[in-house]
C-alpha cells in the first residue's frame, strides 16, 4: 500500500492534469461531497458551483505548475500547504497568469482515496 503522503501528491497531479484536460467529471471525483473552496472576493462555494465555474472556462487553456511545500497526515485527514501557478489562454487571446498559496484540507473515504474537504485558494495575478 502506497503512503497517505504519495496518494496525496498523486491526487494534486490527478487534479491538475485533468484540469488541463478540462475532464470536469474527474476533478469532482476527487471532491468530498461537502467540499468547500475559499478564493479571494467570494463568498465560499460547494461542488456544483466548483463544476459551473469549470463549465465556464470550456475553451479557455489552462497551464498549471503545483509546488507542495508541506503535506501533513494525522490518522484520515490531512493538510497541504501549495504554491500553485495557473496560467489561463483565452481563445485568440493573451495569457494570463495567477499564482499564490493554497491550504487545503483532505480526507480519507473509506475505500482508502483521499478527496479535498477545504481548499483556501490565494492565487493573485502576475506580470507577464
Amino acid at each position: 500500500m502506497k503512503n497517505d503522503e504519495q496518494a496525496i501528491r498523486e491526487l494534486v497531479d490527478k487534479w491538475l492534469a485533468a484540469s488541463e484536460a478540462k475532464d470536469t467529471a474527474a476533478v469532482v471525483k476527487l471532491m468530498a461531497d461537502d467540499v468547500i473552496f475559499m478564493v479571494p472576493g467570494r463568498e465560499p462555494f460547494g461542488k456544483e458551483a466548483f463544476a459551473q465555474n469549470a463549465g465556464s472556462m470550456k475553451d479557455v487553456a489552462l497551464k498549471t505548475k503545483s509546488d507542495i511545500q508541506e503535506i501533513h497526515v494525522e490518522g484520515n485527514w490531512a493538510w497541504m500547504r501549495n504554491h500553485l501557478t495557473v496560467t489561463m489562454t483565452p481563445p485568440g487571446g493573451k495569457p494570463t497568469r495567477h499564482s499564490g498559496y493554497i491550504l487545503t484540507i483532505l480526507n480519507k473515504k473509506p475505500d482508502g482515496n483521499w478527496v479535498i474537504s477545504r481548499d483556501a485558494n490565494l492565487l493573485t495575478p502576475e506580470q507577464l
